[in-house]
């Protein structure tokens, strides 16, 4: 094997963790087509039911770590599926609310199950669970300093 120098290994460690990335996001999406949903619009559902009343476009896009424009198109595509409502604020004209619909009610509970998820972390111990969430929350917040981006990551 070469010898790797230090900027060599960042870069395979950063290949690594967008393959490994994109290999669990495609079997949950695998997962979440039986459902007639995507990955993104689970992370929604999830989202406005973490939030609850307090669910709003630009809450929903610091959770995600998305811009707004972005957030609020997935919002109109979801809204004519049936699986949000938009609700404007009758106290604050500006400000629009985001609830679920009996249809992404029943989404969101089919979205929880995550066996795919669940499947593929099942090869990790609890104590390398616990080393794993440690280095991504570095990488995460040190990635947002870098950034000078101050979105809300709904894990702390």
């Amino acid at each position: 094997m070469k010898n790797f120098s230090s900027v060599d290994q960042d870069y395979k460690l950063w290949v690594l963790l967008g393959q490994a990335e994109h290999s669990v996001f495609k079997a949950r999406e695998k997962e979440l087509s039986r459902y007639s949903i995507t990955t993104m619009q689970a992370a929604v559902l999830f989202i406005i039911q973490a939030i609850g009343s307090k669910a709003t476009p630009a809450e929903i896009s610091r959770w995600l770590f998305r811009e707004s424009h972005s957030v609020s198109r997935l919002l109109s595509r979801m809204e004519k599926e049936g699986l949000v409502r938009k609700v404007k604020d009758l106290d604050r004209k500006n400000l629009v609310g985001v609830t679920l619909t009996e249809k992404g009610q029943q989404a969101y509970h089919r979205s929880t199950k995550r066996r795919s998820i669940r499947k593929i972390m099942s090869c990790l111990s609890e104590e390398e669970h616990q080393q794993l969430t440690s280095c991504l929350e570095r990488l995460r917040n040190k990635a947002l300093k870098e950034l000078s981006a101050n979105p809300k990551p709904p894990f702390p």
